[in-house]
């Protein structure tokens, strides 16, 4: 970035999506009815976004990936580096039976699926995306989106308990006990950013990260933007910590571990239900992916003009993505008693003495 640091967050995100397709198709003339088939239009589209990156992410690259990491060959017969084999599994997950066990309890069993997968598409209406896609900025924005992620836990119960299957019923009781332990310190350390941006809406954690400069490197004429991951390098890593925990990847994916629960709250899912559950996780984890680069890395801040501000998004949840995968391949999980303390006794004293040292920083610069 020259010439100081780049904010993306002007002309194209002060009109949020649905208010920009409302005056391009002349919805907005219509009042009530028109605003709310913007709304429609709007979450279609971000939904679209987020459901075809987790689609590339889940059958193809985390195979290619790990196997690039584990020096292995990857799927490479279905079109170009194997790329059709999107397609194939599309196909073959979807047209299988959907077996139901005995012993299911059907309406949870068959909601547990829905609340897994939905909850983290909620989440990114709040994101601001860059180029301008961003559905809604309320004032309670990171709340917002904690709030609605943190309802996959919900569904993760319902599956292991409806399941009817005693790994299941393990998995789930794994994951709650696991998102209760590291999604407090993952709330308190998000907390110690509101406190440097004094806000809790996005568009304004994004604008205060950009719109000031951290240092300019001499000689070169280069501003380096006030990133919060810059700023306080001790939170982002807390925060990466805690968000790999709760979204189950190693080494904290015990509510799965294949190696003692089959698959966890999933054993028992297949087909199109297999389907939705694998896809929630994904989305889960770029959601994760999106709020590290909100108000860690800028949002859709980088060089060039703000047109491409979603391409640096999208840059950045990926490159969250192959950490997670990076870990996967790298790290073994660790057991359940110690994956336990390490959220309980470690991370959450790290992260009220991050947020207490970050309060005291901020009451004497800002005094």
């Amino acid at each position: 970035m020259t010439g100081g640091a780049a904010t993306l967050l002007q002309s194209n995100d002060t009109v949020l999506l649905p208010e920009r397709i409302a005056d391009l198709t002349g919805l907005g003339e219509l009042g009530v009815a028109g605003e709310l088939t913007a709304a429609f239009l709007g979450a279609f589209i971000v939904a679209n976004l987020m459901l075809a990156t987790t689609g590339v992410a889940g059958p193809w690259a985390k195979r290619k990936i790990t196997a690039a990491f584990t020096d292995r060959i990857a799927v490479n017969h279905l079109g170009p580096a194997g790329i059709f084999v999107i397609v194939a599994d599309s196909v073959r997950l979807l047209s299988k039976e959907n077996i139901i066990p005995e012993n299911a309890d059907r309406p949870a069993y068959d909601l547990a699926p829905i609340i897994i997968a939905s909850s983290a598409l909620l989440g990114f209406a709040v994101i601001p995306m860059g180029s301008g896609v961003h559905l809604a900025d309320p004032e309670v924005g990171l709340a917002y989106v904690f709030a609605v992620a943190g309802i996959a836990s919900i569904g993760l119960v319902m599956a292991g308990y409806a399941s009817g299957n005693k790994y299941s019923m393990l998995g789930g009781l794994r994951a709650v006990a696991q998102n209760i332990a590291y999604e407090i310190p993952l709330v308190v350390t998000g907390m110690s950013v509101v406190l440097f941006a004094g806000s809790l809406r996005m568009s304004e954690i994004v604008a205060v990260q950009n719109e000031t400069v951290l240092f300019t490197i001499p000689g070169l004429e280069w501003a380096v933007p006030a990133w919060f991951a810059l700023v306080n390098p001790f939170a982002f890593v807390l925060f990466l910590i805690a968000n790999f925990a709760e979204v189950g990847r190693n080494p904290f994916d015990m509510p799965e571990a294949p190696a003692e629960l089959i698959a966890g709250y999933q054993t028992e899912y297949s087909s199109v239900y297999f389907v939705l559950v694998y896809l929630g996780e994904f989305l889960h984890i770029f959601l994760g992916g999106a709020i590290i680069a909100t108000i860690f890395l800028g949002g859709p801040a980088g060089p060039g003009p703000a047109e491409i501000g979603i391409v640096w998004f999208l840059l950045k949840i990926w490159a969250v993505f192959l950490l997670t995968q990076w870990l996967r391949s790298a790290i073994p999980r660790v057991r359940i008693d110690h994956l336990i303390e390490i959220g309980w006794k470690g991370l959450l004293v790290l992260s009220f003495a991050n947020l207490g040292l970050t309060a005291a920083i901020v009451g004497v610069v800002f005094a």
